[in-house]
């Protein structure tokens, strides 16, 4: 046996190129791996160097020389050896890759010391860490709790009356106009040079809410501004087409775009969604616990189509479980009429979705600071979700009457204030 102070620790600089893989490396090192390792050298340094005998044969370290060949280095920091004999060069490597993965994290520890992370101004990423973003979020976060909380589903409908239609409003990382989302200057006065990584949007269905929306007692919910009932088959596909195509536009190739739809009119959207989407990865089905208004079946669930703009990836955080979130296309959440009696919401918006709901679509493709696009505000309820998921909301509301409730909901929330920074007189 090898006597430890026989054991150099002589670091030297050797040219990458002269550097020999071992051919029999047994270790497998994917092309996403070498990313990673490649940006903890760019990001740390090269702290671990590479270990060779003296024939610069390499004994551990082929990830780390991938890595620096992705970076261009043209030399590398090695350490020789030349105190095993051949059978102890062959035993090292497997040990040196294997006896790492015998041993796993305290899941408590872990969780502190990610939070401490997130807690700092970082000028990395955490993925640097070689946990994945969904990962980190899950150890951090957890499951999304299915019951909303009532200051998640808080709406009041008397608010101090102060948004006019063109104002757009600085509401902490998030901004909301007040618009017509079938106008192309509604997205360009909100998005600027912004593109959505997730279009998350809850339309009006062209379905009047009178006798159709809960609400025929003491509580009854106005008429949507547009596409309430008063639309023909064809004209309600031309309203969808245009805010999809406007969609597409302010968001990034590979984006993901969920969009709410009740059973009468999903026909609809889809004819209009395969027009212009490169792809409808799912129709998923919100499952409440109790129907709503109907005649011979009440209506328990309401449908969502998720396509994908483009050809690029797009983001899944899910991948069938594995960074511990199971998710199918049927997701089980109460509905606006399951919160309560004394609910003030019951009396708002006819539509309102669950938070929890909403953050869940969000945790499934979308990353920490992302930025969600919601053509249709309504109540404010994925402005609620991108603030306690941190991600950045882009909001757009044709209802002056709606975008003040969105603003008081919002300064309820957090106890912060929003700010008019454009309105079409001038810029605030």
């Amino acid at each position: 046996m090898a006597k430890t102070e026989q054991v150099t620790t002589k670091i030297q600089y050797i040219p990458t190129e002269n550097l020999n893989p071992y051919q029999n490396n047994a270790k497998k090192h994917p092309e996403k791996q070498v990313q990673q390792i490649a940006a903890s050298i760019q990001q740390f340094g090269f702290i671990n160097p590479i270990i060779v005998n003296n024939n610069k044969e390499i004994i551990a370290g082929h990830g780390r020389l991938e890595g620096a060949k992705v970076l261009n280095l043209k030399q590398v920091p090695v350490i020789l050896v030349d105190h095993l004999t051949e059978a102890q060069v062959k035993a090292y490597r497997l040990a040196d890759n294997q006896l790492t993965m015998n041993s796993g994290y305290d899941t408590e520890l872990l969780r502190v010391e990610l939070a401490d992370l997130s807690s700092l101004d970082l000028d990395f990423d955490l993925d640097i860490t070689g946990f994945e973003l969904p990962e980190i979020e899950f150890l951090l976060e957890g499951e999304t709790p299915k019951e909303a909380s009532a200051d998640d589903e808080a709406i009041e409908d008397d608010v101090p009356k102060r948004a006019s239609f063109g104002d757009v409003w600085q509401l902490g990382e998030h901004k909301l106009i007040c618009g017509d989302s079938t106008k192309v200057e509604t997205y360009q006065n909100l998005m600027g040079e912004e593109l959505a990584d997730v279009i998350l949007t809850d339309p009006p269905y062209n379905v009047k809410i009178s006798g159709h929306v809960c609400g025929n007692g003491k509580v009854q919910h106005e008429e949507f501004a547009m596409a309430s009932g008063e639309m023909t088959d064809a004209e309600f596909v031309a309203f969808l087409e245009a805010f999809i195509q406007h969609n597409i536009a302010f968001s990034r190739d590979g984006s993901l775009h969920y969009i709410f739809m009740d059973w009468r009119h999903i026909y609809g959207l889809l004819h209009a969604g395969q027009k212009h989407y490169t792809e409808l990865k799912n129709i998923c089905v919100w499952n409440k616990d109790n129907g709503g208004m109907g005649t011979m079946y009440r209506s328990k669930h309401e449908l969502l189509a998720l396509f994908k703009n483009g050809k690029d990836p797009h983001i899944n955080n899910v991948q069938l479980g594995v960074f511990g979130r199971y998710r199918t296309n049927v997701w089980d959440y109460a509905g606006v009429n399951s919160f309560g009696k004394n609910q003030s919401d019951l009396k708002m918006h006819p539509t309102v979705k669950p938070v929890p709901l909403l953050i869940d679509a969000l945790r499934d493709s979308t990353h920490k600071g992302g930025i969600v696009l919601d053509s249709f505000g309504g109540s404010g309820s994925t402005l609620i979700a991108c603030e306690k998921s941190g991600r950045k909301a882009r909001l757009i509301e044709y209802s002056t009457h709606y975008c003040d409730v969105i603003l008081h909901r919002w300064e309820t929330f957090t106890g912060e204030t929003a700010v008019k920074i454009y309105s079409e007189d001038k810029e605030v």
